[in-house]
């Protein structure tokens, strides 16, 4: 079935929903992709994203996002800012400039404060809970998974035109070392969109995740003409392996994509993986990319 919408996690369902809403009034693919982001931000049930994001081991939290428009390649993103409330309306500002389009720390902050973006303590009451039962532990924290909770929000969608964009939203690792980026933010690991081609963006451990810059990897994929859940499994599972082989381990790692038609696939190698989709006709559902034998079922949640 063709979708307008893909998202990571069951936690961008709503989002999804508003999101393939504006594209059924035939809305613009850009506010459509930042607004489904945005509702994930402003949740404080989310745990790994905008307000409700856990804090690093400094008890702050540093939030990163990234947007790119599928027409143009243009991309924009920021990376460990904090108090701005919704990160991804920044970096898709940032993904319309030619040059200074991707910022970080304090420039990134005075880019937003500059431009009128609403700046507010990030650190909701349940993620300052959370800091103060878990610091006293921080020494054997160090090795922690990305899966605590929930992870990055990725948001891919396609208009009836064609036209294709992703946004990308997180806080990242609980307890990360302050300044600390993964891949979200940066274009080709966590995210890529090509509207003559498709999209992809990955969630989960990004220092391995950009080890295989999954989400060009798996646009590759789809522009030799590999079907996209085969795209999406080639390239997961290819560079697992070569993880595996070269270090020995790896770590929790998810990804999705679209292809220019609208086809998504999933593919991960957590046992379980819920993603959401949505149509321009209102259908919107939570699919499960479960793995099971080094293979990939996608089924309905």
């Amino acid at each position: 079935m063709k979708w307008s919408m893909i998202a990571t996690w069951r936690m961008a369902l709503e989002g999804v929903r508003s999101g393939t809403r504006i594209l059924r009034e035939h809305g613009n693919i850009h506010q459509a992709v930042v607004n489904a982001v945005t509702e994930v931000e402003d949740d404080e049930n989310f745990q790994s994203v905008g307000y409700g994001g856990l804090p690093n081991r400094n008890g702050e939290v540093e939030l990163d996002a990234a947007y790119m428009n599928g027409d143009t390649l243009d991309a924009g993103g920021i990376m460990a800012v904090q108090n701005i409330k919704n990160p991804i309306q920044v970096a898709y500002t940032l993904s319309k400039y030619k040059r200074n389009c991707f910022l970080a720390g304090t420039g990134a902050m005075k880019f937003a404060q500059e431009h009128h973006f609403i700046m507010q303590d990030m650190l909701a009451p349940s993620a300052r809970k959370r800091y103060e039962e878990m610091k006293v532990n921080l020494e054997e924290m160090v090795q922690q998974e990305a899966y605590q909770g929930h992870d990055t929000v990725c948001v891919i969608g396609r208009d009836d035109n064609g036209s294709m964009a992703c946004g990308v939203s997180t806080s990242g690792l609980f307890l990360k070392q302050p300044g600390r980026v993964g891949d979200s933010p940066i274009i080709g690991s966590g995210f890529y969109v090509d509207s003559e081609i498709g999209g992809a963006a990955a969630t989960g451990v990004g220092e391995d995740i950009m080890k295989g810059c999954l989400a060009f990897s798996i646009v590759e994929k789809l522009k030799l003409g590999t079907e996209v859940q085969r795209a999406c499994e080639e390239v997961l599972n290819h560079h697992e392996e070569n993880m595996m082989k070269r270090n020995g381990s790896v770590g929790s790692m998810s990804v999705i994509a679209m292809d220019k038609n609208g086809h998504v696939g999933a593919a991960t190698n957590l046992d379980i993986f819920p993603f959401s989709v949505g149509d321009a006709d209102g259908n919107c559902q939570v699919l499960v990319a479960i793995h099971e034998n080094g293979k990939i079922k996608i089924l309905e949640s």
